[in-house]
């Protein structure tokens, strides 16, 4: 394989299955017209994971200077804010209890037994 000048044999990190299935899914993307070729669509994957690990980084400087001044977070308050998540978060598609995706039926109502007049 051919290198840069002073540049190292790297070590492949993908399983050739791996790297096989990437493959298809951007020659996939290149037949359906989601990219202009297969390395426009490697180019674009860079480009997001470099956004991604960008934003990882301004978050982990967030939380360190939240700790430096507030103290570390606990492993209760993560605890907490977990629960509270889930108690708040609102549920959509096919994971969404069967209830809450059902329109609710009104139960016909039963008019309840007469007790048998009495003639004097």
């Amino acid at each position: 394989m051919c290198h840069a000048p002073g540049e190292e044999d790297r070590v492949d990190v993908l399983p050739r299955r791996d790297e096989l299935r990437l493959e298809y899914l951007g020659k996939a993307a290149v037949k359906s017209g989601r990219a202009a070729s297969l390395s426009a669509w490697v180019n674009t994957a860079l480009v997001e994971r470099a956004a991604t690990e960008r934003r990882l980084a301004a978050m982990g400087d967030a939380i360190a200077a939240y700790e430096a001044e507030f103290g570390e977070i606990s492993a209760a308050e993560l605890l907490a804010q977990q629960r509270a998540d889930r108690r708040s978060a609102v549920l959509v598609g096919p994971m969404a209890p069967v209830a809450s995706r059902r329109r609710a039926v009104p139960k016909p109502k039963v008019a309840a037994p007469r007790a048998p007049r009495r003639t004097a």
